[in-house]
């Protein structure tokens, strides 16, 4: 939920003063540190202990940090209490209209009936106005009173404001909502004038971990989803203000790197002093790994490679590295051809946090011997993490505590967020209670989401597989995308109105952004079937229709001979007119965009971006199909252009641009 202004200002009172109480604590204390070292114990009663003193310091910090968070969200929404007139506060931002209506019936509760705490208050679309507000009927039987007496009473208590045109109820107690049309009015000129801006939020930092693929192993399939909602959720967290840390936490660190290396010594011995021409990765690793399981003397020699490595020998250092560049090489042709971007911090940029990590576990009596290993348990970890395995290396155990551990603590992270298979969510469970149990973290203080996701099925419904049974590469479908988006286009006849380089945009466009948006359109929690056909369908929910359906909104105005600056112009005259039913209709479901957004965080679920972008296309579709933008005469010449229907067009261009653009989806002029 989006906070108000008047949250933030009472949460930045409220850390102001415990954090004045923390510095005179911890002035206190100091006082008494100071006095025991001089000797003068005497002086005081009370026992005073470094921890006391260590622990009020941090906390100190902790509150000067969220003191600074609330000051830029304040500072986002104009600095100083905003001096506007109310039908101004919205004029830079797009207002999330669901958040500030429950914040508006919220008040209305609190001055009707002021000993009611944290009233729940419910506002949903309606049949009979814009909006319905439901929270008589819970406040009914919390106060023993009839809802519609309630409901009036809250509907006397609304404060006058630019959003709300008329309420009345119905039922045993709904309020029905009319939104002002003079609001809805300029909040489409503001998307005119300024294009698609965030509803204020309280900015937060966010880390965010996803795609993360193993180093000298070639990206798959299994890959694709992982990757592409982690970067779709990037992007709605950026565009909303967080701060955001987008990490790719590489498997680059362990046994595997033995065999690697011992393999890379005989066949480039010369590899420390001369980059290794190792065209493909993948069969490097599998000759490396067959001599492994085959040759118990090359095996010898892959363990004895682990512990210099792990000893950081030079020369073992070089080859890893050597190993790793490819990799990543590799790795980074693949983001660039889906537009990702992200920081690449692999398991080995944990190592001294693991160490230092399991003996802060071991001295605080969190480990327990276990057969030779060191187990730690916890309430709510269904299976104990192995911190130390029998031969004293680390596991993913170890890997995730000191991540967790490294995220909050020197990433400063407010909310953290993991994008997995749900095959791991009873290893998230555990290690997460294990972090709690540890003091690493809070959940009242840190959010923390595991984002999950089903797997990619086939067309007969079995794990996407190649025919011959292999894992798909991810290469190899963006290749053959690209291939079925070309058939598609010049079945279609494209490349004969479109210039080549328009046609590969084209192509690239609809082949990568059918691929992105046939995962994000689904629940991420189920399985969904991959069919190249069915997400290069023009017709219905695709990224192909959509990206065609926006084409030809843009399309419009070039017919009329207009440019964005000429309508912009229009829109600063005045502001739009709408007279139609369906330009109202359009107008009000351009204005839900940030209720979907703001909605997306608190479960972090895009399909509904996805349901809403095609909303808006079948709306708009109504539009055009009652609303004539453009007359022309039989000889076909233009002889009237209705400016503020090319204004709406305008508008519902932006938006879906807007929500393409957070999807990862690029879009191009023609099509």
């Amino acid at each position: 939920m989006t906070l108000s202004r008047e949250m933030i200002e009472t949460q930045l009172h409220d850390y102001t003063l415990r954090c004045e109480h923390a510095e005179k604590e911890t002035d206190k204390l100091a006082a008494c540190v100071q006095a025991l070292e001089d000797g003068q114990m005497d002086l005081f009663t009370d026992d005073i202990t470094d921890k006391e003193f260590i622990n009020l310091i941090n906390e100190n910090k902790k509150l000067k940090y969220r003191i600074s968070i609330l000051k830029k969200s304040i500072a986002s929404m104009g600095g100083e209490r905003s001096t506007k007139p109310q039908d101004d506060i919205f004029s830079d931002h797009m207002c999330n209209i669901l958040g500030q209506l429950e914040d508006i019936f919220r008040k209305a509760v609190l001055v009707a009936y002021p000993d009611v705490s944290d009233p729940v208050i419910q506002i949903q679309l309606s049949k009979h106005a814009d909006y319905q507000c439901n929270a008589a009927m819970a406040l009914a039987k919390i106060l023993k009173k009839n809802p519609r007496e309630v409901g009036e009473m809250i509907v006397k208590n609304v404060a006058p404001g630019p959003m709300i045109e008329k309420m009345d109820m119905s039922g045993p107690g709904f309020i029905n909502i009319v939104l002002s049309q003079e609001f809805i009015r300029q909040q489409i000129t503001n998307v005119i004038m300024n294009g698609v801006t965030p509803p204020p939020v309280t900015p937060k930092r966010v880390v965010i971990d996803f795609s993360s693929p193993n180093i000298a192993k070639e990206m798959h399939v299994g890959h694709l989803r992982s990757t592409i909602i982690g970067e779709s959720l990037s992007r709605l967290l950026e565009f909303l203000g967080h701060d955001l840390l987008r990490l790719n936490h590489l498997g680059d660190w362990g046994t595997q790197f033995g065999m690697l290396i011992a393999h890379l010594q005989d066949n480039f011995p010369d590899f420390a002093t001369k980059s290794p021409p190792i065209a493909d990765l993948q069969a490097f690793y599998r000759e490396s790994k067959k001599r492994f399981d085959e040759d118990g003397d090359f095996k010898k020699r892959a363990y004895e490679a682990v512990v210099k490595l792990q000893a950081h020998d030079p020369v073992h250092i070089k080859g890893w590295e050597e190993i790793c560049t490819i990799s990543k090489t590799e790795f980074q042709k693949v983001y660039e051809r889906l537009g990702v971007r992200i920081i690449d911090r692999g398991e080995s940029f944990y190592q001294s946090r693991m160490e230092a990590l399991v003996k802060e576990l071991d001295d605080a009596g969190f480990l327990e011997e276990d057969d030779g290993r060191k187990v730690m348990f916890a309430d709510g970890a269904g299976i104990p993490l192995t911190i130390v395995k029998s031969d004293g290396g680390f596991t993913y155990d170890t890997s995730d505590m000191a991540c967790i551990k490294n995220r909050i603590e020197e990433e400063k992270g407010d909310w953290l967020i993991y994008v997995t298979d749900a095959g791991q969510a009873q290893h998230f469970k555990s290690f997460l209670a294990c972090a709690v149990r540890a003091g690493i973290y809070n959940p009242s203080v840190t959010r923390v989401d595991h984002v999950t996701f089903g797997v990619v099925l086939g067309e007969d419904k079995k794990k996407f597989k190649t025919r011959s049974g292999d894992t798909v590469r991810l290469v190899q479908l963006l290749d053959e995308g690209l291939q079925r988006s070309e058939e598609k286009l010049k079945e279609k006849e494209r490349h004969k109105e479109l210039t080549p380089e328009e046609f590969v945009k084209a192509r690239d466009a609809v082949a990568y952004g059918c691929i992105k948006y046939a995962d994000l359109c689904h629940d991420r929690s189920r399985d969904y079937i991959f069919s190249f056909d069915r997400m290069l369908d023009f017709r219905g929910n695709t990224a192909a229709y959509l990206l065609y359906a926006l084409t030809r909104i843009r399309s419009i105005a070039r017919t009329a001979g207009v440019n964005r600056e000429e309508i912009v112009a229009e829109a600063k005259k005045k502001p739009i007119e709408l007279d139609h039913e369906k330009e109202w209709k359009l107008a009000r479901t351009i204005l839900k965009l940030p209720d979907v957004l703001v909605r997306i965080t608190d479960d972090l679920y895009l399909h509904p971006l996805c349901e809403y972008l095609y909303e808006v296309s079948t709306v708009f579709t109504e539009f055009y199909d009652n609303c004539y933008c453009i007359e022309k005469d039989e000889t076909g010449k233009i002889v009237k252009i209705n400016h503020c229907r090319l204004m709406l067009c305008e508008a519902t261009a932006q938006v879906m641009e807007k929500c393409f653009a957070i999807l990862g989806i690029e879009t191009v002029d023609k099509m």
